[in-house]
């Protein structure tokens, strides 16, 4: 009996040394690369710093570095989050509600939910070539905003499907039984009860996946974006977007070039961060709202 609470001792020793070196290797992989980014961070600002002014903000890109400005840029990507939210944000969330609310369970059922996982995973390029033979020459859109749009709304469908289908998924089960019991409709269940607990999910899902389709530059290539335009003034119009021009300013050779490069990231993080602020502040309003 004594040997045999020894033996457990020393396993349950054992166990808490194993414990304790994966909690402070965990720490020092996690601290390596918060340290990584820093310095990532820190180089590029000191790159950027002498190039933020009001002149790169508001000027037109040039061959000139001096100047070079990024607001073609900018107002070229807020289309493009503005249009690819418009077409994917209805589809997508009302796929969600279809696959989750309304289809049957069966094989016709499973096999899309795999397709649909899979898709999320296909490398951005793949799409960016299914944009150009799809949107660019078979519809004939050219290289247009609205081609580019379309082609961004295919990348990130299968994220806000998936985020949307684990948003109503959260739902608990005995508000929609509740209001079936007092006579309500599949569709009035729907929109006015799970939608609403559902909404920070989906709000954050979407919000993600604008954010990552902000920085994409693979796929808008495939189509055609420019990286000398001028601001776009319909749908219809060449384009260019953040991601582009600072991949036309980093392969040039000259270190005025990279030190604008340096600027747009920063220009290109701050939207990011600024919309990543947004899904936490959309999702704390409804949560306090459902709370309320």
């Amino acid at each position: 009996m004594v040997d045999e609470t020894a033996h457990f001792d020393i396993r349950r020793d054992r166990r808490k040394q194993i414990g304790l070196a994966l909690a402070v290797l965990f720490f020092l992989a996690t601290v390596f690369g918060v340290l990584v980014l820093v310095t990532l961070l820190v180089d590029v600002a000191l790159q950027a710093a002498p190039w933020l002014d009001q002149q790169f903000l508001t000027g037109s890109p040039s061959r000139l570095p001096e100047r070079a400005g990024i607001w073609p840029a900018i107002l070229g990507s807020l289309w493009m989050m503005g249009l690819t939210a418009l077409i994917s944000v209805p589809l997508s969330v009302a796929s969600a509600i279809y696959l989750e609310e309304y289809a049957e369970s069966g094989w016709f059922l499973r096999m899309v939910q795999i397709n649909i996982a899979n898709l999320a995973g296909v490398p951005s390029v793949i799409y960016g070539i299914l944009g150009l033979a799809i949107f660019v020459r078979f519809v004939a859109l050219g290289s247009s905003l609205l081609a580019g749009a379309l082609t961004l709304s295919l990348l990130i469908l299968p994220i806000i499907i998936i985020s949307t289908q684990e948003a109503l998924r959260s739902v608990p089960t005995g508000i929609r039984e509740g209001a079936f019991a007092l006579g309500a409709t599949r569709w009035q269940v729907i929109w006015n009860h799970v939608l609403p607990a559902a909404a920070p999910g989906i709000m954050t899902g979407v919000i993600l996946a604008l954010s990552r389709a902000i920085g994409e530059t693979a796929p808008l290539i495939m189509v055609g974006a420019a990286g000398l335009v001028v601001a776009p003034d319909s749908i219809m119009d060449q384009f260019t977007v953040l991601p582009i021009q600072i991949f036309n300013w980093t392969a040039r050779p000259q270190d005025e070039f990279q030190g604008l490069a340096a600027a747009a990231i920063v220009v290109l993080m701050v939207l990011l961060l600024s919309m990543n602020l947004t899904a936490i502040l959309l999702r704390n309003y409804f949560e306090g709202r459902r709370a309320g």
